[in-house]
């Protein structure tokens, strides 16, 4: 599981903020820290995410977990989606906290609900697991559908792993075809390795119905499928 970085972030910066991140990206790390902590100061919850960065990284700050984790909680309670995020993943891991797996799921689900597909996957993952938290494929389905129908590969793969072994959605071939289809086009191993299984039980209908439903998708994730490894042909 892997916290979010500063440099994926999506919200728009102010000047200000956008300067600071210029300073950082060009190593310049205590003037951007120092730029991150006063902005932060003022309420601006994407400072204050980039300040958690610094304080996990060291980068112009002395490295502090415990430090890390408080202006990441400050940067989420201001509203900062991936904040909230890398707060879950601080929970579950326990670094920089106490563990506690529940409040971390929580964060995460929060996250998810606002759209992070690293939340989403994440969230889904540790349901799936139950070593965490208690094992609910009902949830972890939720949020790998999330992530799966914006285009993300991996949970695509899991998705389509529900759909074939009936894990928190009723089986169904063609529905585990089309999942496992978009994430092997991708180059996704155990995607293309279940997928071969699927499709030598699928009758001709079905695998007819299922390339006309990952065309569908293939569509509507273009951006995504543009960039395919391979080309699924039942």
């Amino acid at each position: 599981m892997a916290a979010t970085s500063a440099t994926s972030q999506e919200a728009t910066p102010t000047p200000e903020l956008a300067a600071a991140g210029r300073l950082y990206e060009h190593g310049r790390f205590e003037e951007a820290a120092a730029r991150f902590a006063d902005l932060a100061e003022k309420g601006d919850a994407l400072a204050c995410f980039w300040l958690s960065i610094c304080h996990a990284n060291g980068d112009g700050l002395p490295r502090s977990d415990e430090k890390a984790f408080e202006t990441c909680l400050r940067a989420a309670e201001l509203g900062n989606v991936q904040a909230k995020t890398n707060l879950g993943v601080m929970y579950i891991e326990g670094k920089g906290v106490v563990k506690d797996a529940e409040r971390g799921l929580a964060w995460l689900g929060e996250a998810a609900e606002d759209g992070d597909m690293g939340a989403q996957f994440n969230a889904a993952t540790i349901l799936s697991a139950g070593k965490a938290v208690e094992q609910d494929w009902d949830r972890a389905v939720r949020y790998y559908r999330m992530a799966a129908e914006r285009g993300y590969y991996p949970a695509q793969a899991r998705l389509g792993f529900c759909y074939r072994n009936g894990l928190g959605v009723e089986k169904s071939r063609v529905q585990a075809f089309v999942w496992l289809s978009l994430a092997a086009q991708h180059g996704v191993g155990t995607a293309i390795t279940i997928l071969e299984s699927t499709v030598n039980e699928m009758s001709a209908d079905e695998k007819a119905e299922g390339m006309a439903l990952v065309r569908q998708w293939q569509t509507r994730t273009r951006d995504v499928s543009e960039r395919a490894s391979f080309r699924v042909v039942p």
